[in-house]
């Protein structure tokens, strides 16, 4: 297993998020080994700039929170991300959409991220991680979700944005993984405040963690 600080996103998408904390999240990224620092992408660039030779990636997430933008508005966005230094691009699903079975939207609303995050600037590609906020989805709606994931190209999915009803279980993890396998990454998010959940989100399979909480982590 990696060492815990290669797991950690560390993690800041407060509405009223100041430039100084963004820097200070920097800092500390750069400071233990983070594996990505998570912004909304107005802060994209200034993140990217403070992250400069430091080996920590710049994560940025689209149609966040609720991902009930229009599939361009969200392509765009990651677009934009990826222009201003994006290395990863969390996208938030249409949730409703897929409450009513709608697969080939969301599969195509997925796929356009992926798209746009992978291909849309000429010699740079963006990891797209697909958060299905696991708190307002079934088992069986959970399970499509990650199959659709899949099959629109993505390379993690993600279990919550932290702004909804709940955040990552152990059990949801498990879930994720088992649908998954080894062919995507699964993101723990929302609620992973100690050393513990960081432990047991791993534990059930989790390769990446989201978190405002990244140095309690590391004890």
């Amino acid at each position: 297993m990696n060492s815990i600080e290669k797991y950690i996103d560390h993690t800041l998408l407060k509405a009223d998020a100041k430039k100084e904390a963004i820097l200070k999240i920097c800092a500390e990224a750069r400071e233990h080994g983070f594996m990505s620092v998570c912004v909304n992408s107005c802060h994209c660039a200034l993140v990217s700039d403070a992250l400069k030779g430091s080996g920590v990636k710049t994560c940025c997430v689209v149609g966040f929170p609720l991902g009930a933008m229009a599939t361009e508005a969200k392509a765009y966005e990651a677009l934009y991300c990826v222009q201003h230094g994006a290395d990863e691009v969390d996208m938030v699903i249409n949730v409703g959409a897929l409450k009513d079975g709608d697969r080939a939207f969301v599969e195509s609303d997925i796929r356009a991220v992926v798209n746009a995050a992978h291909e849309g600037v000429p010699g740079k590609s963006a990891l797209v991680k697909v958060i299905i906020e696991t708190c307002l989805l079934t088992d069986d709606e959970k399970k499509l979700a990650c199959e659709l994931a899949m099959k629109a190209g993505a390379d993690f999915v993600k279990t919550s944005t932290g702004f909804s009803t709940g955040g990552a279980t152990p059990e949801d993890v498990a879930l994720m993984r088992s649908v998954v396998g080894d062919k995507l990454g699964v993101k723990a998010s929302g609620g992973v405040r100690t050393p513990e959940d960081a432990e047991r989100m791993i534990a059930a399979g989790a390769s990446r963690l989201g978190t405002s909480n990244g140095v309690k982590l590391l004890g």
